[in-house]
């Protein structure tokens, strides 16, 4: 196979032509999880991995690894390997006063522990995991390492974008891999038909994520793209293998659009600034990757709600529960930030469901909290 040196420091490829590894344009819908920036309350900028960063800057980890976008690391140039979100690996020695938040991937993101040890949290559930473990994540799927601190150890991952938000959608994998038709098909259904996160690696896995820190590590001095290709292709045929003798139930109802829509409606109700989105019917049913009646009837029948009543159920509630917690928070603040437009229709809005103002509400919450 051909090498195609990439001089990093200059930040350009050389001696290819790129116009064959290029992606599909991307989904316009978000890409990871959003934080919402003070004193500009209708916008939003992608979570930028602060707690790792910070470690890193404090020299509590060292950390190795070749980005695309917001991730920590070397950044690639655009055309670069497309689709590759991130790759890299972090040395972690001795205890840790720092985790991960909460947050969701652009892509399938796959960790393997090779020494130490860490919790891993997912959709609500704990894992401990210990040398070996290798965790598989769908970007629908909340997580996090740490609880709350991560441990000791050597952590090497991998973020490949496959073009999908939700589960319904289908795969459509970098023109990069080049695993046999039926393997790859066979690997897409195995990681859409089952969700479990925590699978036992194997040498193979561990000596593909050694291989592509080699790569990473050989970034500064100028890498061959064709080494980190074939490591990559090596390791997703190795997770086929693990995930063909690790067999566990498949179930085809995991990528059905009503769950994607289930999902889309549960984040809506758990997270304030993804409710907080200036969210329309199109933009909503757009985020379920299906049409606006089709996404207004599963909502009918999951929540018993047209969409946007829904959607403004979930604001007063979030709502709600910072005029409780931040009692000295502006009522106008809180109602810009969770997604209305203005303090005179939300003061309407809450009247109508809680049949009381917000004021009126804030005041019996704080007496039922002293008992008076």
């Amino acid at each position: 196979m051909k090498s195609f040196p990439l001089d990093i420091e200059r930040g350009f490829y050389q001696n290819c032509d790129l116009e064959s590894l290029r992606l599909p344009p991307p989904l316009n819908i978000e890409h990871a999880p959003v934080k919402r920036q003070p004193r500009q309350p209708s916008r939003y900028v992608i979570d930028s991995c602060a707690p790792q960063k910070e470690a890193v800057a404090s020299g509590k980890i060292q950390l190795h690894a070749l980005t695309h976008g917001h991730y920590p690391g070397r950044l690639l140039p655009p055309r670069v390997l497309p689709g590759l979100s991130s790759l890299g690996y972090w040395d972690a020695r001795g205890e840790q006063d720092w985790g991960l938040d909460p947050h969701r991937n652009e892509g399938i993101e796959i960790v393997f522990l090779e020494t130490g040890r860490v919790t891993f949290l997912v959709d609500d559930r704990r894992y401990p995991l210990r040398p070996g473990a290798v965790t598989v994540t769908r970007p629908w799927q909340l997580h996090c390492l740490g609880d709350p601190e991560i441990g000791p150890g050597r952590l090497h991952w991998l973020i490949l974008d496959v073009g999908v938000r939700g589960p319904n959608q289908p795969w459509h994998w970098p023109p990069w891999i080049v695993l046999a038709p039926e393997d790859l098909h066979e690997l897409t259904r195995k990681l859409r038909h089952n969700e479990h996160p925590v699978w036992r690696g194997t040498p193979d896995i561990e000596h593909a994520f050694r291989e592509l820190a080699s790569c990473v590590q050989a970034a500064r001095r100028g890498v061959e793209i064709s080494r980190i290709i074939i490591h990559i292709n090596h390791l997703l045929l190795s997770l086929l293998g693990a995930l063909q003798r690790q067999s566990r139930h498949e179930d085809p109802q995991l990528t059905t659009r009503r769950r994607s829509v289930a999902l889309f409606l549960d984040r809506l109700r758990r997270d304030a600034a993804h409710a907080a989105r200036p969210w329309t019917l199109p933009a909503m049913a757009a985020e379920c990757a299906m049409g606006t009646t089709a996404f207004a009837q599963y909502c009918r029948q999951i929540a018993n709600q047209p969409p946007a009543e829904f959607l403004s159920r979930c604001r007063l509630d979030h709502a709600a529960q910072r005029l409780r917690a931040e009692p000295a928070t502006p009522i106008t603040s809180i109602a810009m930030d969770c997604g209305f437009a203005s303090s005179q229709y939300f003061a309407t809005c809450f009247q109508r469901q809680f049949a009381r103002t917000p004021r009126d509400y804030r005041h019996s919450q704080a007496a039922q909290a002293t008992g008076r």
